[in-house]
């Protein structure tokens, strides 16, 4: 007889584990994990990067410092005197680069902290569905297209994920909330070498202009549109200046950015920005 058709010599004949023995197992499991998880707050503490809290990723206190209103905050970004194009570019944000948002923020990016990506995707998501009904009014139904602004490829491997892609893709989310036909499209690179914004002081962030470029085969492809620029952090805002002139470059429109968080202007290194137009 062929094996394929024997009775499970197992079904048959071996023992079947108790319900009382595969509930104690289960015990000794989630022992063994606890356990490991103790273990590795002694090896290295988990601590709130925004205030220090140790024992929790992210306190409530430090998550609820993204979660003021959304605002426009291009006025405190001093180079978003875009070479192409009409101008200022409204830049939309839910908070100040300082304070707790700003540790938060810095241990996210630069310290390993990749179980930050799923709230902060969250902020950045709220924030899209309050900037919806605005775009909505220009797109008129029309498709959004949601450009992430380009990592550089070291960056990417030191982070081990491309942070801002990430953001776009919360940044989508948050858009068809609010009734918004959006898409991340991936449109640009970086065509120079750029260092990272937020180590730098004015003048050296002043040098981004024409660092990125529509990927190449990109402009061959269907226009891209209407488009929203996507960043982690507005400092000076020539990084944002340089996506958007990319873009106009290409043939699409940019509408705009949101970022996680903006440099308060200089002078006020508060956690709030001064009352200004909100939403629109």
């Amino acid at each position: 007889m062929p094996w394929s058709t024997r009775p499970s010599a197992w079904s048959a004949s071996s023992p079947q584990p108790s319900a009382s023995s595969s509930g104690a197992q289960a015990g000794r499991q989630a022992g063994a994990v606890r356990a490991l998880a103790d273990l590795a707050r002694l090896v290295v503490p988990v601590e709130c990067p925004g205030c220090g809290r140790l024992d929790v990723r992210l306190c409530g206190a430090c998550l609820a410092s993204f979660d003021g209103p959304v605002r426009r905050v291009e006025g405190s970004a001093p180079r978003l005197d875009r070479l192409v194009g009409p101008g200022p570019l409204p830049v939309w944000a839910p908070a100040a680069y300082a304070g707790p948002v700003r540790g938060v923020v810095t241990a996210w990016k630069d310290h390993g902290r990749a179980d930050l990506t799923a709230p902060l995707s969250g902020v950045v998501r709220r924030a899209a569905r309050g900037t919806a009904s605005v775009l909505a009014e220009v797109t008129g139904g029309e498709r959004l297209a949601v450009v992430p602004v380009p990592t550089r490829a070291s960056a990417r491997r030191r982070r081990g994920d491309d942070l801002v892609l990430r953001l776009a893709g919360a940044c989508v989310e948050g858009l068809r909330d609010g009734g918004v036909d959006a898409v991340v499209v991936r449109a640009l690179a970086v065509v120079r070498r750029r260092a990272d914004q937020a180590g730098l002081g004015a003048r050296a962030r002043g040098g981004v202009a024409g660092s990125l470029a529509v990927r190449r085969g990109r402009a061959a492809r269907a226009p891209l549109g209407w488009v929203l620029v996507v960043d982690d952090v507005l400092t000076t805002g020539g990084t944002v200046a340089a996506a958007s002139d990319a873009v106009v470059l290409a043939g699409g429109v940019p509408l705009g950015a949101l970022v996680l968080a903006a440099t308060p202007p200089p002078g006020r290194r508060t956690s709030a920005f001064p009352q200004t137009r909100e939403g629109g």
